[in-house]
């Protein structure tokens, strides 16, 4: 279980206090207004930002004084950070061992991910040569593979077009039912995971104003103003 309580941060500009508590093999959508701090709270869970006070542990392990390559954290970018000069199978092997000094098992695995992210075959192809929506798969792999038990999935959707998104996140929902994880994923299409996600938590200012089912939260009183922070996002 994540367990976030009253971490706060502090910028001249921006003040951000979190608290948010998210089950073990959970999949938490986290929308929310641009700028409102959806991106802050990964980046403090991942070990990037360090909040002033509070508490944040993950399974009883208090995450706080690791660093971010000690956490059991994998992490997914919008622009899904690949190399473009390793092929796919060593992207993937990166979440593995970073010198990608793999064992014949290790290489296996890296072919089983491949092929569940709907992959196979893929493994020689380099970055370039693939659509946009391919590499992000290739970067949602790398994360599965890590077997980080934490996986944070930062808007990794948002420049795809409506159904490859959605095919995205059903199968962000396939692959994490086979290989038991809990994931964050800021969203800004809320209504594409209100169907796959067990949580649904909405940030704005900085703070966690509502966290539930997302049937609950997308028909509250907070209805308006979710649809206005998607408009401007």
């Amino acid at each position: 279980m994540l367990v976030i309580e009253s971490c706060r941060l502090s910028w001249p500009d921006f003040v951000a206090d979190y608290s948010l508590t998210v089950k073990a093999g959970h999949l938490c959508a986290v929308i929310g207004p641009s700028g409102g701090g959806k991106t802050t709270l990964l980046h403090m869970i991942a070990g990037f930002e360090t909040p002033e006070s509070g508490t944040l542990t993950f399974d009883g392990q208090n995450l706080l004084p690791l660093a971010p390559a000690k956490r059991p954290v994998a992490i997914v970018f919008q622009d899904h950070n690949l190399f473009p000069h390793l092929n796919v199978a060593q992207n993937v092997g990166l979440g593995i061992r970073p010198s990608l000094r793999l064992t014949n098992d290790e290489k296996l695995i890296i072919e089983d991910t491949l092929e569940s992210a709907g992959l196979e075959g893929f493994g020689n192809r380099k970055p370039g040569e693939m659509s946009g929506g391919q590499r992000q798969r290739v970067a949602l792999a790398r994360a599965l593979v890590s077997g980080r038990p934490l996986i944070l999935l930062d808007e990794p959707f948002s420049s795809l077009d409506p159904a490859l998104r959605r095919d995205m996140i059903l199968l962000v929902d396939e692959m994490r039912r086979k290989r038991p994880v809990t994931i964050l994923m800021t969203i800004h299409t809320p209504e594409d995971a209100a169907d796959v996600a067990d949580q649904m938590t909405f940030v704005a200012d900085g703070k966690v104003v509502a966290s539930g089912r997302p049937a609950e939260i997308l028909n509250s009183t907070l209805a308006p103003r979710i649809a206005a922070a998607i408009s401007n996002s």
